[in-house]
């Protein structure tokens, strides 16, 4: 048997349902392989080891006792679909009895009392939790750096951010230390660490997973979604997440789809205000991926978009909203982010009429895009524009060095805003129309995996079409 760490997903799920492996021995695994690579990389802030191997304990006890009582002595239907197996959550979401920072140096650090409602539903799945992985502050960049802890790093180059704001968890992924992980994505969060460690993104549409919604999300931006190393790996997570009327998602992965209309675009709704420039290898990746859809039979033609210019002013209006409530105690405030610190005070400034106003022009937003997109079965696009960008480069932290925390971040949150809108400019307006998208790590920067930087491009479905995004990844051979 290949080493653990080394089985995709699927095949842990397989091994731990089958008796092969158990519980404590996939948990002590991947405990060993956080231990060894988590100072470099800073993909968790906690780790919980020791309730870890305990709830695998539980698992396997569970697993003796039906087997014990199951005459043939198969339990797999027995078990709950994602017995024994290693998950990360976020540190923006609460796990009974360990801290949830929030990547913020200005809150109280208590142990959350309950579990929030994504891990209710992966833990009643069957997950163990090994502890939580790093997040920017309140979730708000395209980057996981923050005051408390390191900051995540690319695996394939350390001095590269994993990207944001699921950084810590897809690094962790990358880097073998999970075999999937779970990540929410409120305007890129899922697909932009996705895309730069070389990962399977998927961000489901409004509603299809009702345990990653966020209260403070006005604008219902935030979805839960999977990050993993293949569509099928994240078809199972999706199993456990959204289970309901089309059949599995494992099931419909191992169907190739029909040849698809997709429309290929580098049109965004942040050109007018933030003018960006599509890096040479960010359209390499897009042509590596319109190769493997047309020789999948897919028809790829030209697509142009319209997007109103008022849109990027009505978005970051609803995006920090929720950081303007947030419970901070006015002599911490000097402990937040300037980035964090600079949305704060705007959006309490902010007028209820004027977020009324954005959040209606959102929804009009909303209602043209997809109108627009609805002329095509797909839309594609890069994930990123730029490669992943080097650790501090957002925020002109030093953080190239061992030295940690910075002494000094730059302090221009709007430059540090605008480079997050450059570097990832297709992203957002999925969120604002509802819609699953995925990205698919098409192209390698180098000669290959391990010799360059990732690259991927993102397909973009119409409402319910997370099933046909994951069988296409599927399809061109990821």
């Amino acid at each position: 048997m290949a080493e653990i760490h080394e089985l995709s997903a699927v095949q842990l799920r397989d091994f731990l349902r089958s008796g092969e492996l158990s519980a404590r021995e996939a948990t002590a695994h991947y405990l060993a392989r956080i231990e060894s690579g988590n100072r470099l990389l800073g993909a968790f802030v906690t780790v919980t080891g020791g309730q870890a191997m305990a709830d695998a304990a539980a698992a396997d006890a569970k697993f003796a006792r039906l087997r014990r009582a199951a005459s043939s002595g198969d339990v797999s239907e027995a078990l709950p679909l994602l017995h024994g197996m290693p998950v990360g959550f976020k540190d923006l979401t609460d796990v009974a009895g360990v801290v949830t920072t929030h990547g913020s140096a200005a809150l109280d650090h208590k142990p959350a009392l309950t579990d929030g409602a994504l891990v209710t539903e992966l833990k009643g799945a069957g997950v163990v939790s090994l502890g939580k992985t790093q997040v920017p502050e309140f979730g708000l960049t395209a980057y996981s750096e923050n005051r408390i802890a390191p900051p995540s790093r690319n695996p394939h180059a350390p001095s590269r951010s994993s990207g944001g704001s699921s950084g810590g968890s897809a690094a962790a992924v990358a880097a073998g230390m999970l075999p999937f992980a779970p990540g929410t994505d409120g305007g890129g969060s899922v697909r932009i660490p996705a895309a730069a460690c070389g990962l399977v993104g998927l961000k489901p549409g409004r509603g299809v997973v009702a345990s990653g919604e966020s209260s403070g999300d006005p604008a219902r931006l935030v979805a839960a979604g999977p990050l993993a190393r293949s569509a099928a790996d994240a078809a199972l997570m999706m199993d456990a997440l959204a289970a309901g009327p089309g059949g599995t998602y494992s099931g419909a992965v191992r169907h190739a789809p029909g040849p698809l209309r997709i429309g290929v675009t580098l049109d965004s709704p942040w050109s007018t205000t933030f003018p960006f420039i599509t890096e040479p290898e960010a359209l390499d990746a897009l042509r590596a991926g319109t190769e493997l859809l047309e020789h999948a039979g897919h028809r790829i033609a030209e697509a142009a978009v319209r997007y109103d210019n008022r849109y990027p002013d009505a978005f970051t209006t609803a995006w920090t909203a929720a950081v303007g409530s947030a419970r901070i105690t006015p002599h911490r405030e000097a402990l937040l982010a300037p980035l964090t610190r600079t949305f704060r005070r705007r959006a309490q400034q902010r007028s209820a009429a004027k977020l009324s106003e954005a959040l209606a022009f959102l929804r009009q937003f909303q209602r043209d895009t997809i109108t627009q997109y609805g002329q095509w079965d797909l839309m594609l696009m890069p994930t990123l524009a730029q490669t992943p960008r080097p650790v501090g480069w957002f925020t002109g932290a030093a953080h190239g060095d061992d030295r940690w925390p910075a002494a000094e971040w730059a302090g221009d949150a709007d430059g540090d805003y605008r480079k997050q809108c450059e570097y990832a400019p297709w992203s957002s307006m999925v969120n604002v129309c509802g819609l699953p998208a995925i990205t698919i790590p098409v192209h390698w920067t180098g000669d290959g995996p391990g010799l360059g930087l990732p690259m991927g491009i993102q397909l973009v479905g119409p409402a319910g079409s997370e099933r046909l995004l994951l069988q296409v990844a599927a399809q061109l051979g990821f």
